[in-house]
């Protein structure tokens, strides 16, 4: 939830917080964060361990970043996303802060605190920014919600926990959800 300001927020504002404070910048307005729960860790944790490991398997250049990691989709914007996992394959796309430009691959866990933050906010962002593939990774319903871009628009396909995900980004990469060490 957006915090009660007076002032439209920039960019170098954000990036003049304390490092300690879990927030995002979106359309100038600074929004707060919770920490993370176990469970969402270790969902984090076993998609970034997959992917990581698909990519050096294959002698990858792509990049993989977990939170806290600061994504601005687009430098004339006032928005700063913290996506939980990043997967960028341009690498003139990162810089000291994090990427400037759209990952091709986000995967929000979904927060149960604020789901309209993964599934409209950050959806239209994503989308606006021309973020290749998003995932949202959702615990509580144990889906999993897959946006591939087709044509400038999302298309969305659901799993579940019990399925396997095949990543759109890459022909050969499959994320076996009942595989991953969950402790659920």
């Amino acid at each position: 939830m957006p915090l009660p300001q007076e002032k439209h927020y920039t960019v170098e504002d954000f990036y003049s917080m304390p490092e300690d404070i879990r927030a995002e910048l979106i359309n100038g307005h600074i929004v707060c964060m919770s920490a993370p729960g176990r469970l969402h860790q270790e969902l984090s944790h076993e998609l970034d361990f997959a992917i990581t490991n698909y990519i050096k398997s294959k002698s990858g250049k792509c990049r993989v970043y977990t939170a806290p990691f600061s994504v601005q989709l687009r430098k004339e914007e006032d928005t700063v996303v913290e996506p939980d996992i990043s997967v960028i394959c341009d690498l003139d796309k990162l810089n000291d802060r994090g990427c400037l430009g759209a990952p091709d691959w986000i995967i929000e866990i979904a927060s149960p605190s604020n789901p309209s933050h993964d599934y409209i906010t950050k959806l239209g962002l994503y989308h606006d920014a021309g973020v290749r593939e998003y995932w949202i990774v959702d615990a509580e319903q144990r889906k999993i919600h897959v946006y591939n871009m087709h044509d400038g628009k999302f298309i969305l396909n659901t799993y579940t926990f019990d399925d396997t995900v095949q990543v759109s980004i890459y022909e050969d990469l499959y994320i076996g959800f009942p595989s991953l060490d969950l402790n659920i």
